[in-house]
């Protein structure tokens, strides 16, 4: 009953208390790594086949010409990751296990941000060390959510 006279009285808003109440949860690495392997059999592996055979003709031009090759690859796979990232916040991936990208007020990460991160993406695959930071920071941030400023929360529907 002391919410709703706070509210009728004007010393807090409805707003407010939603605002308060706001909660979420990062999303576990297990749920993250099922995810990436979703996406790349749904995304990359299409890209993959496109290239090697429609586009270089075999996969033995393929591995004449490596370099345009992973070209024609990551461009478009640049274009289509971000597209889902800052139209839905979801790759087929992360919607599959109810994972969204925001950045660390909870809103939509910006263009800026969604660059940042694929890029930053790479780097911490090669390192291999950016994506453990997960398992050992307690907030279970990787190298590239640190860099960019965003994270994946699970989403509740």
């Amino acid at each position: 009953m002391s919410r709703w006279r706070d509210i009728k009285q004007g010393k807090t808003s409805l707003k407010k208390e939603k605002k308060k109440s706001l909660k979420f949860t990062i999303s576990p690495p297990i749920n993250r790594v099922k995810a990436f392997i979703t996406d790349t059999f749904m995304l990359l592996m299409p890209l993959m086949y496109i290239v090697f055979y429609l586009i270089m003709g075999s996969r033995e031009e393929f591995a004449q010409n490596m370099l345009m090759g992973w070209i024609y690859i990551f461009v478009p796979h640049f274009f289509l990751i971000t597209g889902f990232w800052y139209f839905k916040g979801q790759t087929p991936g992360y919607k599959a296990y109810d994972i969204k990208l925001v950045n660390t007020q909870l809103k939509s990460p910006t263009v800026f941000q969604l660059i940042i991160r694929y890029f930053a993406f790479v780097l911490s695959t090669v390192l291999v060390a950016g994506l453990f930071l997960a398992i050992a920071r307690k907030d279970k941030k990787t190298l590239h959510d640190l860099i960019s400023g965003t994270m994946l929360i699970q989403v509740e529907e």
